[in-house]
């Protein structure tokens, strides 16, 4: 009997779509195309690789009336928001921008009688492996410079959201990208494991959980086969005395609830200096009790379902957890179907919290947020690194030479100062500790997808 995978809906808890498991049979053929069509393309110029690349951005972008509905019942984002069109624009047009400089040759000092130089040579198969929270960005993160670095490319998107590898597929066809070289497969984890573990790809990037990063280094194990990990956050803020408060709080609500809170660099807890903590708590709470709950395709919800009702029910978890150990809870918003067992929740924002509590510690990954009063900088920066995670840290203040000074000392992978939860094309998107390894985005991205090649002639004598 063929496996099936069927998505849920969180909108109605239907079932939105269904399709069929790959065969193993059709995953095999597919690395054998992509084989083939990666040996061909990477003789293809940039140039000529950037205008596919562009035609793919504009064959994906006319598609938004109908991606926007979509990623609502797959995954819950309201419609009002548009989808991830900006986004996807931004990144694709830089990377293809920067691409014939990122992967120019470097050349040496001169030596007499040999020419010397380094070149960046594509990896071969890039098995891309992509999640539901931002299905459209990330997965632009990893196929855009992978296929300009001249790899082939096999996509395996999350089950919540099937459709957008279809998308992907679509436009790409329609773009008339040669046959092979970039392939949407519906795969099981096993299959997902089996394919690692048989060395056949040649880099994967994965996008997910910690437990499903430490999955794939164990599929891969063995292999050589390069990873690259981007995985849990719990990035934190911090409020410096000098902040302009109304711009901080707009930001660090939007920060921490755009999306139901499902943001691997979304803001989770805020540390907030004495001399402006009441303040600022009262228009943390006055911004969040604006946002409306409800269904993500009526144009008045700010603040859609989570993705499945299991996500919402350990923000519950946590909620009670914190809660039991004394921290207050400030906005206790009233909304339909939010009960256990619904992926329907309310925004929360939890005051008199410590670092004993899950929710300072833990990913929650949903719509709650903790905040917590200090002294000054060498609390808030003990406490910011206190954490298994590190993808981003902004620092609110007007004194940029401060930021930067308190930036060195916060382990993290980006440091924002008076922004968050922002992905900039023309840096790198990396983690530390648990948060993963390798980097995305900027001419780091376009190194971690190829390798370097020397070469080293020497005149005839």
């Amino acid at each position: 009997m063929t496996e099936m995978v069927k998505l849920k809906s969180p909108v109605d808890g239907s079932i939105y779509i269904e399709r069929a498991v790959a065969e193993d049979a059709a995953i095999e053929s597919a690395v054998s195309r992509a084989r083939a069509a990666q040996a061909e393309w990477s003789q293809v110029s940039i140039a000529e690789r950037g205008k596919y690349l562009l035609s793919f951005l504009e064959a994906l972008l006319a598609m938004n009336d109908d991606i926007v509905p979509e990623i609502a019942w797959q995954m819950g984002r309201p419609v009002r928001y548009g989808g991830e069109k900006g986004g996807v624009e931004e990144r694709t047009r830089y990377m293809v921008e920067i691409a014939e400089k990122a992967l120019a040759p470097y050349i040496p000092d001169d030596r007499p009688g040999f020419r010397r130089y380094l070149k960046r040579a594509p990896l071969g198969i890039v098995f891309t492996i992509a999640p539901w929270n931002y299905p459209y960005l990330t997965t632009v993160n990893s196929v855009v410079p992978a296929l300009m670095a001249g790899n082939a490319v096999i996509l395996k998107h999350a089950a919540q959201t099937l459709l957008v590898g279809e998308r992907f597929q679509q436009a790409f066809d329609k773009a008339g990208l040669p046959k092979g070289l970039f392939q949407n497969l519906v795969m099981s984890h096993g299959q997902t494991e089996k394919l690692l573990a048989s060395g056949r790809v040649d880099h994967c990037n994965f996008t997910g959980s910690v437990a499903g990063g430490r999955a794939i280094e164990r599929a891969a194990a063995g292999t050589f086969t390069s990873l690259g990990l981007e995985l849990g956050g719990k990035d934190p803020a911090y409020v410096l005395p000098d902040a302009k408060l109304d711009h901080a709080i707009a930001n660090l609500v939007d920060g921490a609830f755009y999306n139901t809170g499902q943001c691997c660099c979304g803001i989770e807890r805020v540390y907030v200096h004495e001399k402006v903590y009441d303040e600022f708590v009262e228009g943390f709470v006055a911004e969040t009790k604006n946002y409306v709950v409800g269904n993500p395709l009526d144009p008045s919800t700010t603040m859609g379902p989570m993705a499945q009702a299991r996500f919402a029910d350990f923000i519950r978890e946590q909620k009670a957890e914190a809660l039991r150990k004394g921290a207050t809870a400030h906005i206790n918003m009233k909304v339909e179907n939010d009960v256990a067992g619904s992926p329907y929740i309310a925004p929360e924002v939890l005051t008199n919290v410590d670092h004993q509590m899950s929710v300072m510690r833990e990913e929650s990954f949903g719509p709650i947020v903790g905040i917590m009063k200090v002294r000054n900088d060498e609390e808030a920066l003990a406490l910011m690194n206190d954490s298994p995670y590190g993808l981003t840290a902004s620092v609110w203040t007007t004194d940029t030479d401060h930021a930067a000074a308190l930036g060195d000392r916060i382990e993290t992978g980006t440091v924002f100062m008076n922004r968050c939860d922002y992905v900039d094309p023309g840096l790198v998107w990396t983690g530390v500790k648990d948060t993963g390894k390798g980097g995305a985005m900027g001419v780091v991205g376009y190194q971690n997808l190829t390798r370097p090649k020397s070469y080293h002639l020497r005149e005839a004598i």
